[in-house]
């Protein structure tokens, strides 16, 4: 999952946050130095991890990628299920998105001191720019994508996955309103962040 989605699965408090989305930076090299709610969240990030990627539909969704650019179909499914995520906020949360992403924003800001340099950066980015807000459409997930791509230390033909995307976008849509579910529901179901 992407980073919407893993702070939406998150509690809603900075170690939380923080850990959540360590994941996606080294998470397990920062074990030792980290405060027990952060290791808390970074366990949470690995769970969802598992869980999306051995998920039958999420299977069957990184299919509908063309054969050359289906090596990344699973980066782009992260980053379209938070487009998604975004469009159906009301069915998933009671908090308005624009409320949740400001207190997301403002929580992440408080431990951006206490980041690795890289996770800093990013997040320091995330906030800045508003990426949620780019999001909300196509065309800035068609851009987050190609972004991406860019940032791929060789060469590949990730870019213009919005293409397959917009080939597939009420198939890709059907299947995360039926994925998702079953996602917050493990999550709740396993609540490693309030296990003592």
């Amino acid at each position: 999952m992407n980073y919407l989605a893993h702070l939406f699965l998150a509690q809603p408090n900075t170690d939380s946050y923080f850990g959540n989305l360590l994941g996606d930076f080294g998470g397990n090299t920062h074990v030792t130095q980290l405060a027990a709610g952060v290791k808390k969240g970074l366990e949470n990030h690995y769970l969802v991890d598992k869980y999306t990627d051995n998920h039958p539909l999420v299977k069957q969704g990184k299919l509908l990628f063309s054969s050359h650019r289906r090596r990344f179909s699973g980066i782009a499914l992260d980053v379209l299920f938070d487009h998604f995520l975004i469009r159906h906020w009301d069915l998933f949360h009671p908090v308005p998105f624009i409320e949740f992403k400001k207190n997301s924003y403002l929580l992440l800001r408080q431990n951006i001191p206490n980041m690795p340099k890289r996770m800093a950066v990013v997040v320091s980015r995330i906030t800045q720019d508003d990426w949620f807000q780019a999001y909300e459409s196509r065309e800035g997930i068609g851009m987050a994508l190609d972004n991406i791509a860019k940032r791929i230390r060789f060469r590949n033909q990730f870019s213009n996955s919005i293409e397959d995307i917009n080939r597939h976008y009420h198939e890709l849509e059907t299947l995360f309103l039926a994925f998702f579910p079953d996602l917050v529901h493990h999550v709740k179901i396993r609540n490693l962040e309030n296990i003592k």
